[in-house]
């Protein structure tokens, strides 16, 4: 192949894959809350899942992160499937390959801003030079560049999720799941936040999930899809 000629998108293998994925669980009140579920996900695509309460999305991120395990079917993410991997195996791929962005924040109230934002780096052993250069650089992207030193307490709610947000993605991940984002913020810093993962998402050639159930925060999104007892359908 020589330099002029392309591989169409899509010829390429998806970056995530989701094959008739299914998920009940047990007790008294048993309920399936998924059941044949399918979805393909390339490099670059940014999709947005609604839904009700109780419906399932949550946990249809966590069966995406390999922090649950499916009942029926299969997560396969840049060809590995995460049902064939033990604890150890989808641990180490969370920590390389994935950030999370959750409503409630999960900053840790007795770290700095940059020390929060450090922590994936840390726990994959990014050598201090490269690790100080990652984390000016994302906190330079988010805006928060003269937070670095600060502590959780002295930021807005909006500041504190766009430490949330570079965290995520500092450590450049190649797959990135936000479950309701912004349910704790007022619009203008909702807008904001919304506006920045998907541009990180898009400028680092990630593949992005947004969990919410704002349709304004969907409609950041390439593609929005609606979870409901029929399954994943596309809006």
């Amino acid at each position: 192949m020589n330099d002029e000629e392309k591989i169409p998108v899509r010829a390429l293998a998806p970056m995530l894959s989701i094959r008739n994925l299914g998920k009940t669980f047990s007790g008294p009140r048993s309920k399936t809350v998924l059941s044949g579920l399918s979805l393909e996900l390339a490099a670059g695509e940014y999709v947005a899942v609604m839904g009700e309460s109780g419906i399932g999305k949550s946990t249809l991120l966590n069966l995406m992160a390999g922090l649950d395990r499916p009942d029926s079917g299969q997560v396969v993410f840049e060809g590995r499937d995460l049902s064939a991997l033990d604890d150890d195996g989808l641990t180490l791929v969370r920590r390389r390959h994935m950030g999370f962005v959750f409503q409630a924040f999960h900053v840790l109230p007795y770290l700095t801003v940059a020390e929060n934002v450090a922590l994936p780096l840390v726990l994959n052993a990014v050598p201090d030079a490269e690790m100080n250069e990652r984390v000016a650089s994302v906190l330079a992207a988010v805006g928060l560049r003269e937070h670095a030193s600060s502590m959780p307490r002295e930021l807005s709610g909006g500041e504190t999720q766009r430490v949330a947000i570079a965290r995520a993605l500092v450590h450049r991940p190649r797959l990135v799941l936000a479950d309701e984002p912004t349910g704790n913020l007022d619009p203008e810093s909702a807008s904001q936040v919304l506006s920045l993962l998907r541009n990180c998402v898009k400028e680092e050639g990630a593949a992005g999930i947004l969990v919410t159930h704002s349709r304004a925060a969907a409609a950041t999104a390439d593609r929005v899809y609606v979870l409901s007892e029929s399954g994943l359908l596309s809006s």
